[in-house]
């Protein structure tokens, strides 16, 4: 967490108790919480915070390239403090999100990124790959109804 400090002073950027608090929960998380589950998480050790100081905590550290954001298309942002190039698949019945390490996203972005750029003419920022599917527990819970019926 030392090293959070010293990023966020370099940039002349406040440590607080709730900032630090915020992205250790997103540091511990391997489910990308939103805002509001962080809120709610934080809640008790810091009962006087509002959304709104977890809302611009979560812009800040975007910011400053210390968290990823990511949009799943529920309605609502998930963040990651794992900031590195990984893929995401998302489960559409609970709602979880979680990584996929072991998919060659920095092989593929390579070479799709110069096609894409050669096709549109974009210079390319970044690149986001989501998958979308039930996830396991789904399945068995699927499963337990279909056999039951």
């Amino acid at each position: 967490m030392h090293a959070i400090e010293e990023i966020l002073r370099k940039k002349k950027i406040k440590v607080t108790p709730q900032r630090m608090a915020v992205y250790s929960i997103l540091k511990q998380s391997k489910f990308h919480p939103n805002v509001e589950m962080i809120y709610q998480k934080l809640k008790p050790d810091f009962p006087a915070m509002s959304l709104a100081t977890v809302y611009k905590t979560m812009d800040v550290l975007k910011k400053v390239g210390l968290i990823q954001e990511l949009n799943v298309g529920e309605g609502g942002l998930r963040y990651d403090a794992q900031i590195r190039p990984h893929s995401h698949i998302y489960c559409k019945n609970c709602g979880k999100v979680v990584d996929v390490d072991h998919f060659p996203l920095e092989e593929l972005q390579d070479s799709l990124l110069e096609k894409v750029k050669e096709e549109t003419g974009f210079n390319i920022l970044f690149v986001q790959l989501y998958f979308f599917g039930t996830c396991p527990e789904c399945n068995d819970k699927k499963e337990l109804l279909e056999a039951s019926s």
